[in-house]
């Protein structure tokens, strides 16, 4: 079984009809996205996104009878998560996959979006990577998104440490039946082996998801979330053990290609693309 993974295409639209042409041409099972799916920065505007192109970009992979996974990730406000699940749930082939899991054939994908926190004002899905974390020196107020506007956390260390961390919100997903036939699809990519790497040298991974996977060896792991940190550390899969953890990075915004990965689930053989525009 083929599986197709893309990730942190932030509202490109040339990138998802790039993909849409790449499976017409490929005997791909599911296709899956690994967050930040919205268009970065028109906040005000993601809502519309869902409503109109990506409404009829699902249909399209519904139509085909292709299985499509998909969740919002840090940059995607989570005011609109119940829009997304909404649309989704229109469709039989579309799958809203955070903290959900979806069971196919034998294999078993749960999904999580949330972040450690990062520097950046918006916190919708930041937390604290485990208890003893050290929050990142900000830029700005923190905000969080509510049907009412924007809503300013003048006091981000006391009211994060109010909220569940990572590592607990990992432990908190649905149990699959076999971790080894499981595949996470974890936006904020593993600390500690070369996934994480930003553009400054800083490593800024997730250590409580790289123990959850050490502890739990599933099949494998599908993350993003730091665009360029494959051209940094020209690393874009690693095995943890038996564990198999993939980070594909992506284009950034004012570079017109787009990377994605094929999976063979069955013998683990797997394939970067970079398509340009």
């Amino acid at each position: 079984m083929k599986i197709l993974y893309i990730t942190d295409i932030h509202g490109s639209r040339w990138k998802y009809e790039k993909i849409l042409e790449v499976v017409d041409n490929l005997e791909i099972s599911i296709v899956i996205n690994g967050g930040d799916m919205l268009p970065f920065g028109d906040f005000l505007n993601q809502d519309k996104f869902i409503k109109n192109f990506l409404n009829s970009h699902f249909s399209e992979f519904n139509d085909r009878k292709i299985y499509y996974l998909a969740m919002l990730a840090n940059d995607d406000l989570i005011i609109y998560d119940e829009l997304f699940n909404t649309i989704c749930n229109k469709y039989k082939y579309i799958i809203s996959i955070a903290q959900q899991r979806f069971k196919f054939q034998k294999y078993e994908f749960i999904g999580m979006n949330l972040v450690s926190d990062l520097p950046f004002a918006l916190k919708d899905r930041a937390r604290k990577d485990t208890k003893n974390f050290i929050l990142p020196r900000q830029f700005g107020t923190a905000m969080i998104s509510t049907l009412k506007g924007w809503k300013k956390i003048p006091d981000w260390y006391s009211y994060v440490s109010t909220l569940p961390t990572i590592e607990e919100e990992l432990e908190n997903l649905i149990v699959p039946d076999d971790f080894r036939d499981t595949i996470y699809i974890i936006h904020i990519p593993p600390a500690n082996i070369g996934l994480d790497i930003c553009q400054d040298g800083r490593k800024v991974g997730s250590i409580a998801v790289y123990n959850f996977l050490l502890k739990h060896q599933p099949l494998l792991t599908l993350h993003g979330h730091i665009h360029e940190s494959p051209e940094i550390s020209n690393k874009w899969f690693v095995y943890l053990n038996q564990t198999l953890c993939i980070q594909p990075g992506q284009s950034n915004f004012h570079e017109n290609y787009v990377k994605y990965v094929k999976i063979d689930l069955e013998t683990l053989n797997i394939e970067i693309f970079k398509l340009t525009k």
